[in-house]
């Protein structure tokens, strides 16, 4: 259940915070991006790696970079969404690519969350800054905001819809650790692209060192 109710709750955060604050992508949404990242990357480290490579076939590194060059390949047409590269745009013409690219992110990576709650916390915590930026662009894009509104709904229940499918589909279940290795090369690349390339000119601050270094920490904790 948690792991229906919790990406949905935090999109839903995501989505309060953009519309009372009105955040650009400014230096606090980066520095919770760069606390979401470290976490979900100290997450899949310290646990779900471990997990996925004990008792592993030889072939199991074939699938975690599946899941990698799925992300890539994702960011085509996302732009990096997924890692908070959204930028606001007075287009007519809405990016469906985009919002397919990141829907299909949410799925893949809900995937495993049933069955790892410390991977369910790094998803949910990594969702919230995305749904910042994510409410953001489309409420200064030409769409109206009951169509935004819309769309956040729907990209809210893509992770659970990834969890619940992985739940009810016996082929997925019977294959959870090459489904959990492709999960981790999405999650690899988006964690670790969030924590270099957030930062101007890939430099690293007092501020965004501290946040990355209390992201490792409770993810250690935890």
């Amino acid at each position: 259940m948690l792991a229906i109710l919790l990406p949905i709750l935090a999109v839903t955060i995501g989505l309060i915070i953009a519309l009372i604050f009105k955040p650009a992508v400014n230096n606090g949404v980066k520095l919770l991006l760069s606390f979401s990242g470290a976490f979900l990357l100290s997450v899949l480290i310290f646990e779900f790696l471990p997990e996925v490579y004990g008792d592993a076939p030889e072939n199991i590194g074939v699938f975690v970079m599946a899941g990698l060059l799925l992300q890539i390949l994702l960011e085509f047409t996302s732009k990096g969404a997924e890692h908070g590269h959204v930028h606001h745009s007075d287009e007519k013409t809405f990016p469906w690519l985009l919002f397919l690219s990141l829907c299909v992110h949410a799925i893949v990576e809900g995937f495993p969350l049933s069955q790892h709650q410390s991977l369910l916390y790094g998803v949910v915590i990594h969702k919230i800054p995305i749904a910042i930026i994510l409410t953001a662009f489309f409420f200064n894009s030409a769409l109206s905001k009951s169509k935004s509104i819309v769309l956040l709904t729907i990209f809210a229940l893509m992770t659970p819809l990834g969890s619940y499918i992985h739940s009810h589909i016996s082929y997925l279940q019977n294959y959870s650790q090459y489904v959990s290795a492709f999960v981790v090369g999405v999650l690899l690349h988006v964690s670790t692209t969030i924590l270099f390339e957030s930062s101007k000119n890939h430099q690293f601050n007092a501020s965004k060192l501290a946040v990355i270094g209390l992201g490792i920490l409770i993810a250690y904790f935890l």
